[in-house]
């Protein structure tokens, strides 16, 4: 007996978009109660904090309209039906950066609403990398920053970058070099 389980007795889907889908949910308590629950369906995403040998991290300033201002953020996209987190992550460095990277590490992997969406994003840390030129999709506007990790962490103490993905990103880019570095003087 799984104390914390809820029973799916019926599932209506209410809204289908390009992004995600909503249902409506009915399901059974452990207690036997009835109860509703929304959810938002999500492919899911991944995310990459490109770091360079200068430990510089590369960040995107877009516009996102439900807050209605410009976010700092690492740059991550929507996985397409049947792809791999680290291939979005791969295709979304170039399209928002221009940049390819000879490496990447699992970072992370991170449910930003839990309560009422199945997101799941996929972080990871692209080093080795490589200029070129970005490939914004057909109606993104953003700008990428190269600024020094400690400057992002910086930003990040003072609140300058309320996105999720980015601050755990940068934090736990940021536990493993401190982890690293007392490694390396123990």
């Amino acid at each position: 007996m799984d104390l914390f389980r809820e029973d799916t007795i019926l599932t209506n889907t209410v809204f289908e978009g390009r992004v995600f889908k909503v249902e409506v949910q009915s399901v059974r308590l452990q207690d036997g109660r009835p109860a509703y629950r929304e959810i938002v369906r999500h492919p899911g995403g991944a995310g990459i904090l490109a770091i360079d040998k200068e430990l510089y991290v590369y960040l995107v300033r877009q516009y996102r309209k439900p807050y209605d201002q410009v976010l700092l953020e690492i740059p991550a996209g929507k996985l397409e039906p049947d792809e791999e987190p680290l291939a979005c992550a791969r295709r979304e460095l170039i399209e928002e950066t221009g940049l390819t990277a000879e490496h990447f590490e699992f970072l992370a992997t991170v449910y930003p609403s839990p309560g009422y969406c199945s997101e799941t994003i996929t972080i990871f840390l692209a080093t080795g990398l490589k200029p070129g030129w970005s490939q914004p999709e057909d109606g993104e506007f953003l700008s990428c920053d190269r600024m020094p990790l400690a400057e992002a962490l910086t930003l990040l103490d003072l609140g300058k970058i309320p996105d999720a993905k980015t601050r755990i990103a940068l934090l736990t880019l940021a536990r493993r070099l401190v982890t690293k570095q007392k490694t390396e003087t123990d």
